[in-house]
């Protein structure tokens, strides 16, 4: 996902407020999540199974999935633009548990 780097419609993407490129009035906050890259421990009990029926059942769960779909269950890359307020609330609590509490 590009920046709305046109100045006059560049936007907080969490509270809207109206920011300025090149005044320092706002964070653009790269994440990357990425699904659990270790590698896979398989047990007695996973090499037991029918792996013909499992390929089967697990093409069945995905067969909706489109193409972004099934990579945005792998690796998701996101960008934000915040103001400075939301960008100082936002890397305190970046997960928002303490509004939780």
């Amino acid at each position: 996902m590009e920046p709305d780097l046109d100045p006059s419609t560049l936007r907080c993407d969490r509270c809207g407020r109206p920011v300025h490129p090149g005044r320092g009035d706002h964070y653009l906050v790269r994440i990357e999540a990425v699904a659990d890259p270790a590698p896979p421990v398989f047990t007695a009990e996973d090499m037991a199974i029918d792996f013909e029926s499992e390929f089967t059942r697990l093409l069945e769960a995905t067969r909706d999935l489109t193409a972004q779909q099934a990579m945005d269950q792998v690796r998701r890359r996101v960008e934000l633009t915040l103001c400075l307020a939301c960008y100082r609330d936002w890397i305190e609590d970046p997960t928002g548990s303490s509004a939780v509490e």
